[in-house]
């Protein structure tokens, strides 16, 4: 893609997003353009999703992996065309082109092989399995809704790998906020992250121009604030931390700072890296976490930052996006 074309759909999407605090725009942007004309060569059978010292990123679109000891050096990369994804235990998924003008969402095994898929709307944005494997969850960017003055809004569903239940649209559950119970149409969820149990979550909702964190509990079809100001969350291996984007004074528009929030204090601790993050984090191990930022040209690198504050930002896979540990 040329450096022009980037941040003309950029601008697009994010004068098209107000309502939405801008989610994700530079990656609708790139899921937007079409394949590399030049794609990988290495077959499937190269890339695997079983666990151990790799990571999986997006490499040119195509699903790769990389040694944890040494993501910068050389690459294993598959055919498999995807422009989102991410593993856990051996089950990953992958939001991939269906034809020129639509996506599915495709469930894999270790192997690469397709398990399901859904045909999903709008462009991939983000995607999560939980730590088991079981749940998998999605995230588009649509078009359309009566309700957005900017005719832009989100859909997030989630399936079950071992049951088959999906849930299309976490727009069904009914929602708690700040203690008393809530209902409008304007209401958008991004950004899903499981907890242990493989029934309850944590997310994004906005409403009415603001942005709050929720837990969920899939069983119960129920959805709670907790936060507002809480973007992308993502759960440490532990269970005690969100790592997560804060729009900086509250305002998307002014970029937003990779932060961590201790769910027993909920106290908000700012990562060392000051550039603005719109992106999931990904928690590399306990203590580290990983995440995409775009050079000027529009292209992808992968980096990691310490999640308690110190250190500094760091290279870890040049040319890449989309990472998680293939714990």
């Amino acid at each position: 893609m040329t450096a022009m074309s980037n941040r003309a759909k950029l601008g697009v999407v994010v004068a098209s997003a107000v309502l939405l605090g801008s989610v994700a725009a530079g990656y609708v942007a790139v899921a937007a353009e079409p394949a590399p004309t030049t794609p990988p060569t290495t077959g499937n059978q190269a890339v695997t999703l079983a666990p151990g010292p790799r990571l999986l990123a997006i490499t040119d679109r195509h699903v790769s992996t990389v040694a944890a000891t040494d993501p910068a050096g050389s690459r294993t990369v598959s055919g498999l065309e995807c422009l989102r994804a991410y593993a856990a235990a051996g089950t990953g998924i992958c939001l991939k082109p269906e034809t020129a003008w639509s996506y599915q969402m495709v469930v894999l095994d270790a192997a690469l092989r397709q398990t399901r898929a859904i045909s999903v709307p709008g462009l991939p944005n983000r995607a999560r399995v939980s730590a088991s494997g079981r749940m998998v969850s999605w995230t588009t960017f649509v078009g359309g809704d009566s309700y957005t003055s900017s005719g832009f809004s989100t859909r997030t569903g989630i399936l079950d790998t071992r049951t088959g239940a999906t849930v299309p649209s976490l727009e069904e559950f009914a929602i708690t906020r700040d203690g008393r119970g809530y209902r409008n149409a304007d209401v958008n969820y991004w950004g899903v992250t499981f907890t242990a149990d493989d029934n309850r979550f944590y997310a994004t909702m906005a409403t009415g121009g603001r942005r709050y964190l929720v837990r969920g509990d899939l069983a119960a079809r129920t959805v709670e604030t907790l936060k507002e100001n809480v973007e992308c969350p993502s759960l440490s291996p532990d269970g005690t931390r969100l790592a997560f984007k804060e729009a900086i004074d509250a305002d998307p528009a002014r970029g937003w700072r990779l932060s961590v929030l201790d769910l027993a204090t909920m106290r908000v601790t700012a990562t060392a890296e000051t550039r603005s993050v719109d992106d999931q984090a990904a928690w590399l191990d306990s203590g580290k976490l990983a995440y995409t930022l775009r050079r000027d040209d529009g292209q992808p690198d992968v980096w990691s930052v310490p999640a308690d504050g110190s250190g500094a930002a760091t290279l870890v896979i040049p040319g890449a996006e989309s990472p998680s540990p293939l714990t």
